[in-house]
């Protein structure tokens, strides 16, 4: 059994889907960052960076925070998204390492400025409106004859799949990225992904791009 702390983001529907994907037994803890339960004495035992997703993997005894960090362990312990050759290997993580250091922050300032505090900051309204859009291009390229981004279906798809879901706090129209639009629809109609997407809680029905 898995204990899954998490709320209703992108990085905690990363892990939420992943661990459906894998079809691990785990218990879903709502950490409520909107009350500041992320800062919980609990909580930062688990997660000493005060940021959630983390798990508490009982089978094995491993306690882990950040998203990327615990797609790669769930990934490797349970043998599935992420492929044990060394070419295939490297592309997945690389595609992984491109969500956690640039789609992820980027798109997380573009909510930000963009949906929370639209009006307040003119300049940082266009830098990442403009860096979300570069970044959308960078992946409808990768997807160029693609299904998957690294091939086959992995934690890279998963990583970035949640981000994209929120495309209309980017303000950004998918139809402008038809390689990004058709795998974003192709992923969201795995039931795995549905399910996940829905942890701790429904708060919204998916967007369907």
């Amino acid at each position: 059994m898995i204990d899954f702390y998490t709320w209703t983001t992108p990085n905690g529907r990363k892990v939420s889907i992943l661990l459906e994907e894998l079809g691990l037994p785990y218990k879903s803890y709502s950490i409520d960052i909107t009350k500041d339960e992320q800062f919980a004495p609990e909580f930062l035992k688990i997660s000493p960076n005060n940021k959630i997703p983390a798990i508490v993997d009982h089978e094995t005894g491993v306690s882990l925070m950040e998203s990327g960090a615990i797609m790669i362990y769930l990934a490797e312990t349970y043998g599935k998204f992420l492929p044990k050759e060394a070419g295939p290997r490297a592309e997945v993580i690389e595609w992984l390492m491109w969500q956690m250091g640039g789609f992820g922050p980027m798109l997380g300032q573009a909510h930000h400025f963009l949906k929370y505090n639209s009006g307040k900051a003119p300049y940082a309204e266009e830098r990442y409106g403009q860096e979300a859009q570069r970044l959308y291009k960078v992946l409808n390229e990768r997807l160029e004859g693609r299904d998957f981004i690294a091939g086959a279906y992995s934690i890279a798809d998963m990583a970035c799949w949640p981000w994209v879901s929120r495309y209309e706090w980017q303000k950004v129209d998918l139809a402008q990225f038809p390689n990004v639009r058709r795998w974003y629809q192709e992923i969201l109609s795995r039931p795995a992904v549905q399910r996940g997407y829905h942890q701790p809680k429904k708060v919204n029905e998916i967007p369907l791009g």
